[in-house]
């Protein structure tokens, strides 16, 4: 039966929408707006660059596209060619949410076309695609015969779409672009990329590159930017991210803040140094008695070798069928199908690294476990905000300690989060790594003056302080190139100085396109099964080299057996469930924020205080009421710093450093530098005492 859809308010947000995308809004959210949508929809219909910063659940993607989608409404009506243009742009630092996106963009986009059709209207055609760097040949090719109206890629990807002559074709058009979970952009070099391709995006539709003559939807006018995340500090530095130098922008500020269901989970006995074989067990039996009681169960750990690990451990308790894991060692369609049976219910649970922490809306999630310390506040924000995650739900989070140090570091952790406390971004300030592949691409795509093109990378806000010498230098070396027994190599730009021009040399948009983006590559050995050659996933290069004929081993929460070991490959059979051992990967954990940091070495000096004091028991008391844990873990963790003080004269904090001195087995002397100020600043002190 179909219900006449409530009249949108004639004062209201919704007043100045199209009346299909009104009308659908109003059917589909009778209790109206959010605080975020209600603020941020007047900036981004007038055209003002935006940042919108709002709890997880709040509707914060929604209040980015539903703009642009009444602005295509209305195009449509005025006659504009809206269909085979793309307009909108929507960037996210993760494929899964890219791909999430995609899919949760496609119902909304039926329903207001079935909607118009109701009131009278016609629809325009409005069409998603996704470009990722899953993306196959063929559809990448059909983008450039029919391009889509929304286009949801990553960084990366938009840097290729800006660089290849063909698809940099289809960019004069684009109106709005959505960087969602911008703080995961900002913080480093991979951010600096994305806002030099901003601005090279900026460049192409302001000139119109590539539109066809009288084409409306090609304006000559830079897109608007739209900024969405729950998790950002300073706003300021993320806002000026965002837009670059020298532009205004309008912040949504709603804040970060939600009700939480949090709380600390321990394993019977004491936490010790490292978890012992029982109490692992013990976690897992709980883990799986939650899962049990939910209907879905995200468990998040912070390394792919756990993340398998667990899977296997909990399918053995809950059955294979029903809990998978999820990482970025495995490949696209693995992934996509386990991102597939989560958002249909089919999964009980799902362990997962950071591959799906940000913004994705993966169905009925209703519990979040974290297994150790997500070593940052921001990310346990986000890691519990996919529970719960609509605008009336409490998103639920259960935290498992492994070790006595984890405990003091979640129950900081949860103090800070109580607080209202959140990670501070530094950003990085004009890296000349990033700042020559972008000049390489940029000169391959066209031929600038240099004065031009100095001007344009300063307009990005990671270059806003960069120096005309340290362009030029850049420039020289990628003119120049580097001097080998066998000649010249690495030369890709010719800088005509005498006439102050730039140009790329041939092979230059071949290596931009090839060598582009921030991400490290990794000499990961692809796991294929036989007979029929299916990808399976990588597997670190050193545990390929040290495995043999005959391994069994855990990828996917399904065990393989080596048939052979070839270079760059390892050729698999199924093992039929035989006892597996689980590979590694290298450099995957991650480091402490200082914000957190500082979060321990104020737990570690209150509780100082007290025990100086000889009053454990307001220790106890104090850290209840700081942390929300209970009598048991305060206790364990009062205990724990007692013995700290009792052996090291005073416990470490960010006043007072200890240096300890042992002696291992074997008569080596080791020294540990007790030092809480977090990864940033004691990844500098470990070089230096190296060099030392």
């Amino acid at each position: 039966m179909l219900f006449p859809s409530p009249a949108p308010d004639a004062d209201g947000p919704l007043a100045g929408f199209h009346p299909a995308v009104a009308a659908w809004f109003a059917r589909r959210f009778p209790e109206g707006p959010t605080p975020p949508q209600a603020e941020a929809w007047p900036a981004i219909a007038a055209g003002l660059d935006t940042l919108v910063a709002a709890p997880t659940g709040s509707g914060k993607t929604l209040s980015a596209f539903l703009v642009a989608i009444d602005q295509l409404y209305r195009a449509h009506e005025r006659g504009a060619l809206v269909a085979g243009r793309t307009h909108v742009l929507y960037v996210s630092p993760l494929r899964a949410l890219a791909v999430d996106i995609k899919e949760n963009l496609d119902t909304p986009l039926a329903e207001i076309a079935e909607e118009a059709r109701r009131l009278g209207f016609d629809p325009p055609a409005l069409t998603v695609a996704a470009r990722t760097g899953d993306t196959s040949a063929s559809a990448r090719a059909a983008m450039l015969r029919r391009p889509p109206t929304f286009l949801v890629t990553t960084p990366e990807s938009l840097y290729l779409l800006v660089t290849s002559a063909r698809s940099r074709q289809l960019l004069p058009t684009v109106s709005t672009v959505i960087v969602d979970e911008i703080h995961a952009l900002a913080r480093d070099k991979r951010g600096s990329h994305l806002a030099l391709t901003l601005e090279r995006l900026d460049h192409v539709c302001a000139a119109g590159h590539g539109s066809a003559p009288g084409d409306e939807t090609a304006r000559g006018e830079r897109p608007t930017r739209v900024g969405l995340s729950a998790t950002q500090r300073p706003i300021e530095t993320i806002a000026r991210f965002l837009v670059g130098t020298d532009r205004p922008c309008r912040v949504v500020d709603c804040g970060h803040q939600r009700q939480l269901d949090l709380q600390l989970e321990l394993p019977d006995g004491e936490l010790e140094a490292v978890m012992s074989g029982a109490q692992m067990a013990e976690v897992l039996d709980r883990i799986a008695k939650l899962v049990s009681a939910h209907r879905t169960t995200l468990v998040f750990v912070n390394t792919r070798r756990l993340a398998e690990r667990l899977a296997h451990q909990l399918g053995e308790r809950l059955g294979d069928d029903v809990v998978c894991a999820h990482h970025g060692s495995l490949s696209k369609e693995r992934r996509l199908r386990v991102e597939r049976r989560l958002r249909q219910g089919d999964l009980r649970a799902l362990v997962a690294t950071a591959s799906l922490e940000l913004g994705i809306d993966i169905g009925p999630v209703d519990l979040v476990c974290q297994i150790g310390s997500p070593r940052s506040l921001a990310t346990l924000l986000q890691r519990v905000g996919r529970s719960g995650h609509t605008r009336w739900g409490t998103p639920k989070g259960r935290v498992f300690p492994l070790t006595r140090d984890e405990l003091v570091e979640t129950a900081a952790l949860l103090a800070g989060v109580r607080a209202g406390r959140l990670d501070a971004l530094a950003p990085p300030v004009a890296p000349l790594d990033i700042l020559a592949q972008q000049l390489v691409a940029e000169a391959a795509a066209e031929e600038w003056r240099v004065d031009g093109l100095y001007a344009l990378v300063r307009r990005a806000a990671p270059y806003a302080a960069l120096a005309r010498a340290d362009f030029d230098r850049t420039l020289a070396f990628m003119s120049d190139g580097i001097m080998t027994a066998r000649g010249r190599r690495a030369a890709h730009l010719h800088h005509d100085r005498a006439n102050g021009e730039v140009r790329a040399r041939r092979g230059a948009r071949l290596a931009a396109l090839t060598s582009g983006g921030a991400i490290p590559e990794l000499a990961d050995y692809r796991v294929v099964a036989e007979p029929d050659d299916t990808f399976i996933g990588t597997v670190n290069e050193d545990w390929a080299i040290e495995s043999m004929a005959g391994d069994v081993f855990l990828l996917g929460t399904h065990t393989w057996r080596i048939r052979r070991v070839e270079a760059g490959v390892v050729r698999v059979v199924d093992a039929d469930g035989a006892d597996p051992t689980i590979p590694f990967w290298l450099g995957e954990s991650p480091g402490r924020t200082t914000e957190l940091s500082e979060e321990v070495s104020r737990l570690r000096s209150v509780v100082d205080a007290h025990l100086a004091a000889d009053d454990a028991g307001t220790a106890v008391a104090w850290l209840r009421a700081a942390s929300g844990v209970g009598a048991e873990a305060a206790e364990m963790i009062v205990d724990y710093l007692a013995a700290t003080r009792a052996v090291l004269g005073l416990v470490p904090t960010r006043e007072d450093l200890v240096v300890e001195r042992f002696f291992d087995d074997s008569g080596g002397m080791q020294l540990v530098v007790h030092s809480p100020y977090g990864a940033r600043l004691n990844r500098g002190f470990g070089l230096a005492l190296r060099k030392r």
